[in-house]
């Protein structure tokens, strides 16, 4: 009997081990990575995926006058991006290729694709709130700075992940840091850019989150600057999806002068 009680008490022992073994691995598998760098990489390849088109309203707010634009966007991977203007009609056909490292612009009204220097990326595009910069930000922030967790917060049930990036030594950056926030979901809540002192200078938050596309995406965020309370620009979404083929040829000069898509 003694044997018998001995083996059963080394079998519930063993299946014991066993079963907190598999539990402590599937929460191990379950918990997401908070490394920092990581983190960004998860929240711009949620956005962008393999491949996406979106159309979004540009409202651009000043204090004597407001405007909308229509915009539509296609994208691969993190090099290749497209934005093209389409309405309103004096607007229409204002266009932007990103190539890798490289950005062009294309103006109707002058007939002429134009490639912008290093020097005017920090300068507005279309007269928004958003520099040049801003639309080739996510492989920026992934190459040129390095990220840290500084802490989390709660969104809507979610956890929020709090990081600071700070740029590389050698990094073509106007920056003196950015932080970000970033759902557990990979959604990335708010952007902060501060200057070389330190200083605050502009900020973009999301302010609403729907289903589109099969995802969970920000779909209404505003850029300010901190010095122009009464100035915004704001980017609703209206559609988009991932994932899908894109034309050869799309991310090339020849479509940005003579749109083909």
């Amino acid at each position: 009997m003694a044997v018998k009680a001995q083996r059963s008490f080394l079998l519930a022992a063993r299946w014991q081990c066993f079963l907190a073994a598999l539990f402590f691995h599937g929460a191990l598998a379950a918990a997401p990575t908070e490394d920092a760098a990581t983190l960004v990489q998860r929240a711009i390849d949620y956005w962008r995926d393999t491949s996406s088109y979106s159309v979004t309203d540009m409202t651009i707010r000043r204090p004597d006058w407001e405007r909308t634009m229509t915009i539509r966007v296609w994208t691969r991977g993190q090099k290749e991006s497209l934005v093209r203007v389409t309405a309103p009609p004096k607007d229409a056909g204002n266009a932007t290729l990103l190539l890798d490292n490289e950005m062009w612009s294309f103006t109707p009204k002058i007939n002429r694709v134009i490639k912008i220097p290093s020097s005017m990326m920090s300068q507005s595009w279309m007269g928004s709130d958003f520099s040049n910069n801003d639309l080739a930000k996510a492989d920026e922030l992934i190459e040129q700075y390095t990220h840290k967790l500084l802490g989390k917060e709660t969104h809507e049930g979610h956890t929020v992940y709090v990081i600071e990036s700070i740029p590389k030594e050698t990094a073509p950056v106007v920056w003196g840091r950015e932080v970000v926030k970033i759902r557990d979901d990979w959604i990335m809540l708010e952007h902060a850019f501060y200057d070389q002192q330190g200083a605050l200078v502009k900020k973009l938050a999301v302010s609403e989150i729907r289903s589109m596309g099969g995802k969970r995406v920000a779909a209404r965020e505003r850029m300010q600057r901190v010095d122009k309370p009464g100035e915004w620009t704001e980017v609703v979404t209206r559609e988009v999806r991932f994932g899908i083929p894109i034309a050869a040829g799309t991310f090339t000069l020849s479509n940005l002068r003579n749109p083909r898509e």
